[in-house]
């Protein structure tokens, strides 16, 4: 069944009451609940209600029940819920998209949020698993040493906190705001509440509702309210973390909470940012990177009726192009159409309800007492299909600020919908100074050619943005745009914006986990890391290249025979690399150097030596060398001097669903005189059993 069909279908349905999961149950709260009216229709789509729910029961079964299961699995593990998860959510977008349609967006506005909500909880399923160990610890940063005899050690290690994460939730992505904030906080081992905004809470308790029946996450990891928060936020604990998304306003209160300022509790929020454009004094009406920015500014106060927290609200011009980019602006947003989210030919969906769009058109108000409307009308409605009167539409308005530079509300106000304003500035530093009166941002972006403009608008601007976009003609093709926020890199921004941060990668798993300082003997520390540390017992014996992983233990150490390194090694090695830098070559040149005695031996070849001399040669369970880290030279190598390493078992790492695990070997080469001359990690793909089997 296609989306088209599916929609067909539900025309005319009858109006569910959403129900919350929480206690390991479906439950409805008292009472009929509020109507949730279709955005683009108005019709009563659903209807929600959370009162008499046990809000603090449900934090307490998620920390009592889910907390202890998921820290009962490792890292890996974890991440391989999600993926299946995440998988198994792609086969059901369909599904979604129908449902999304009532939110007023238009299929191509709802897959950021469906498809880019499922495929951020597949990025960060994929980056733990590449990333973090397959472990219950994570150890974190180097072993620092405390004492001269190396006998006091330190480390930082990172485990998961004992409580829940509540994530309060905007109601313009339903889907990927909720997957973005689990995903990271289920890997890190942490159970989750989910409490999404009310207008279009029908559609994260589908996607909930599914995740739930797939039967893959234990009990208690996962709960979700619909409707209010109720006295949830009285019974936090200093090991719960709070996440919110909305207006600036409610973060506060919530921030302020007394429950969470008496606990500490954990709290990032992202809110309100007026985020800017900025047209570099390069691109003028002929270069690519003016389209490309007229059309990128369009796209921003279009896609999702303009209801994005990324979305551009500030358009920030060389004076002498403003109108000049007002015509080009103008011409696109004169073509784009409102109406009926399901129809092929909208361009421009809904906004949320009718309450947004009131709110919108007080907001533009505002801003128009210190500027002026230059294109559409905030109390007229055109539509090509629907209702105008009972969907929650509304065409693109566009403002000038003649004076942004002494005026306030373009830079304070922001009327959340197909609203931008244009301004004028003269000169990369006044554009900058423009860009900082937003007072901090979640993002904005720079279209330029020139690498001197980049240069001084990125660094301008940084302090007061969580991220920069530079946009120009040769990542046309490629560039995901300036209003995606992507799971790698972090989405927040100081000030105004929250002050808040999330994704990054695996900096996000870390904001649901407690970095505690480990203090001891080397013995006792890598029992709590489950690392080898230097100093900490080892065994020799058999050769451990000839362990599988059942069979081979963190502490596993060789120390091999000696070799001596000639004059005749080094200028074949030379020779046969064409690595013939002076320093191995050139005796004179070399004591002119204030680092060498004279000829040195090239750093490659100890390391080509080295593995000369603890390389077990025969079939086993050692299947391949995938690199080297933190490779250091630490003590230059002359002729005639011999080398010797000792090489140690430093860390296992299991791969779930493979014959094989990752073995990380602490690799020390020293001289005749017991000095270090080289140190790295060796990093190899072990057999889980030798010979090999089909099972692990």
């Amino acid at each position: 069944m296609n989306r088209k069909d599916k929609q067909m279908l539900d025309t005319g349905r009858t109006a569910r009451r959403l129900e919350s999961y929480v206690q390991g149950a479906w439950q409805t709260g008292k009472g009929a609940g509020k109507p949730l009216a279709n955005a683009a229709t108005g019709e009563v789509h659903a209807y929600i209600g959370s009162d008499g729910l046990d809000f603090g029961g449900a934090l307490d079964w998620g920390r009592a029940v889910g907390g202890p299961a998921l820290r009962a699995l490792t890292v890996h593990e974890r991440a391989l819920m999600l993926k299946s998860i995440g998988l198994r959510l792609m086969e059901m977008k369909d599904e979604f998209h129908a449902e999304s349609l009532a939110t007023g967006a238009t299929p191509k506005d709802a897959w950021p949020d469906i498809d880019g909500g499922i495929g951020t909880l597949l990025t960060f399923a994929s980056m733990a698993r590449r990333e973090l160990p397959n472990a219950k610890v994570i150890p974190e940063g180097a072993v620092e040493p405390l004492s001269k005899d190396g006998t006091f050690v330190g480390q930082h290690i990172l485990v998961p906190m004992r409580g829940i994460a509540i994530h309060i939730n905007a109601f313009n992505f339903p889907v990927w705001g909720m997957l973005e904030k689990i995903a990271p906080a289920l890997i890190a081992g942490m159970p989750c509440l989910v409490k999404p905004a009310s207008s279009t809470a029908y559609v994260t308790e589908l996607v909930v509702r599914r995740i739930l029946e797939m039967g893959i996450l234990p009990d208690g990891a996962l709960q979700i309210v619909c409707g209010g928060v109720g006295d949830m936020l009285d019974h936090v604990t200093g090991q719960d973390v709070v996440t919110f998304t909305g207006s600036a306003s409610t973060g506060r209160k919530l921030k302020t909470h007394p429950a969470i300022v008496e606990n500490a509790t954990r709290f990032t929020m992202e809110a309100d940012s007026l985020n800017a454009a900025i047209l570099g004094p390069d691109a003028g009406p002929d270069s690519p990177e003016f389209d490309l920015f007229v059309r990128e500014v369009h796209r921003e106060m279009t896609a999702k009726a303009g209801q994005k927290c990324t979305a551009i609200r500030r358009v920030i011009v060389p004076k002498a192009l403003e109108q000049e980019v007002i015509a080009s602006l103008s011409e696109r947003l004169a073509k784009t159409p409102a109406g009926l989210p399901d129809l092929a030919e909208t361009r421009l969906g809904a906004l949320a309800s009718l309450g947004d769009r009131d709110g919108v058109r007080e907001k533009i108000a505002e801003i128009a007492k210190e500027a002026d409307i230059v294109f559409g009308d905030p109390e007229t409605v055109a539509v090509a299909s629907g209702d105008a009167d009972k969907g929650a539409f509304l065409n693109p308005v566009l403002l000038r600020c003649a004076d942004p530079m002494n005026a306030a509300a373009p830079h304070e106000v922001e009327a959340f919908g197909p609203v931008a304003t244009v301004m004028g500035y003269d000169g990369l530093d006044e554009a900058i100074a423009l860009a900082m009166k937003g007072k901090g941002s979640l993002v904005s972006s720079v279209f330029t050619n020139d690498e001197n403009v980049a240069a001084k608008l990125v660094l301008g601007l940084a302090p007061f943005h969580g991220r920069v976009m530079l946009g120009n003609r040769d990542s046309a093709k490629s560039s995901t745009g300036h209003g995606s926020p992507l799971a790698p890199l972090v989405h927040g921004g100081p000030g105004r914006a929250g002050g808040g941060e999330e994704m990054g990668g695996m900096r996000g798993v870390k904001h649901f986990m407690m970095r505690t300082a480990v203090q001891g003997t080397p013995r006792l520390l890598s029992s709590v890391t489950g690392n080898w540390v230097s100093g900490a017992p080892t065994a020799t014996g058999t050769h451990p290249f000839r362990k599988s992983l059942a069979e081979l233990h963190i502490g596993d150490q060789l120390v091999t025979d000696s070799r001596v390194v000639t004059k005749e090694d080094v200028e074949h090695f030379a020779h046969f690399t064409g690595d013939t830098f002076y320093a191995h070559m050139d005796s004179d040149a070399a004591k002119a150097n204030p680092f060498f005695e004279d000829r040195v031996v090239h750093g490659y070849l100890i390391a080509s030596f080295a593995a000369g001399l603890f390389v077990q040669p025969d079939p086993g369970p050692v299947l391949a060398n995938y690199g080297v880290d933190n490779l250091r030279f630490l003590t230059p190598v002359y002729f005639g001097d011999s080398l010797q390493v000792q090489l140690t078992c430093k860390q296992i790492n299991p791969r779930e669903g493979t014959v094989y695990g990752e073995v990380r070997w602490d690799c020390r080469v020293t001289n005749q005189k017991g000095e270090v001359v080289a140190e790295y990690d060796v990093l190899t793909m072990v057999a889980k059993t030798w010979p090999l089997s089909d099972e692990g």
